[in-house]
């Protein structure tokens, strides 16, 4: 069983593993460049305090690498599950051959379970294995990216450490699943794509920021977490903030909402964007008084705040675990299903 498996699998395997050795190659010859740039960038602009400037410049010389490799990585499970999970029992199926195979000496669970382990191992290990070597190549970049692509945001998180794994897995059973139940290999791949598109959609939404209780911290604003602000002329006595996603003394973090609050903590505004009133025809708020960073002291000093809500850096390893664990129990019950199924009600 073991070696027919093989025999229907080790083309597109060994295809897979090209591919995986080329970009092992690609990253082992660019990585240490990349780091040692990264490393001589922040050495020179800590000496004037420019380092700001230097994030910006290095991200964005490396912006389309890190996006596709970011992308290869996400692409890979849903890969997974296309091309070798949904069309597993459908090719039988709509071919016949289930006929033969079912009814040898090989049992249907014997032949569902090395078809599983081989296929979704195999799936597992080339996730992970490209998911951490894009984690260790883009460090220096995931460092310096702006905070909507930085580490902890819900595009980047997925594509970085043992998340891939988990993703591959599940994606490769839920294949198994959905083909099993459809019995055709066009809908069953389709219906998988919907399947994982959506859970992939409500996990950064509805489960992930709750994984571990997130923080809610008031902090003074400045050029960390404000992003503009402006006199707006047909409001008259008002400075309007916009402020960023992103809070001081916590690069990195994951701020999953941000508010400007008056002194006795009232929200003013939504999303991201308020108003303080305060005098904008005399005092530092005013035109005449030039630049905004006179007017920023003077709000500070008035106590308006950045309320936000997040999960800060620290906490993405200990989030990388407990996902795969979530997406490997689920795998765990998806392969269940299939086993009870296939002895049952598949004929």
């Amino acid at each position: 069983m073991i070696w027919l498996t093989w025999r229907q699998f080790r083309g597109s395997a060994a295809t897979m593993a090209a591919l995986l050795v080329i970009l092992a190659v690609v990253l082992a010859l660019t990585g240490p460049g990349l780091a040692f740039d990264y490393s001589a960038g922040i050495a020179a602009c800590t000496q004037d305090n420019t380092c700001d400037r230097f994030y910006d410049r290095f991200f964005g010389g490396h912006e389309t690498s890190f996006t596709a490799l970011t992308l290869v990585v996400l692409l890979l499970p849903v890969l997974a599950g296309l091309f070798w999970g949904a069309p597993l029992i459908t090719r039988e199926l709509e071919a016949g051959t289930h006929l033969m195979v079912w009814n040898q000496s090989i049992t249907r669970g014997r032949w569902l379970a090395v078809k599983l382990g081989l296929m979704g191992l195999t799936a597992v290990a080339v996730a992970g294995l490209c998911g951490l070597m894009v984690t260790w190549w883009s460090d220096p970049l995931d460092k310096s990216a702006a905070e909507n692509l930085a580490l902890m945001a819900p595009l980047v998180f997925g594509a970085r450490g043992i998340a891939p794994m988990g993703y591959a897995a599940f994606t490769f059973v839920l294949g198994v699943t959905v083909g099993m139940l459809v019995r055709r290999t066009l809908p069953a791949m389709a219906l998988t794509l919907a399947v994982f598109a959506a859970i992939q959609l409500a996990m950064p939404l509805l489960v992930r920021p709750h994984l571990m209780p997130p923080i809610t911290s008031t902090f003074e604003l400045g050029e960390t977490n404000v992003n503009g602000i402006g006199i707006n002329r047909e409001r008259g006595g008002y400075v309007e903030i916009q402020l960023r996603s992103a809070v001081p003394g916590h690069a990195g973090a994951w701020v999953l909402s941000a508010s400007l609050v008056d002194p006795s903590g009232r929200t003013l505004g939504t999303g991201g964007e308020g108003a303080v009133p305060i005098s904008t025809t005399s005092g530092p708020c005013a035109p005449s008084a030039g630049g905004g960073g006179g007017c920023m002291v003077e709000i500070n000093r008035l106590g308006y705040r950045q309320q936000a809500t997040y999960q800060p850096l620290e906490r993405f390893w200990p989030f990388q675990w407990t996902e795969t664990g979530i997406y490997a129990l689920l795998t765990l019950g998806l392969a269940w299903f299939c086993f009870w199924w296939i002895r049952r009600r598949l004929s």
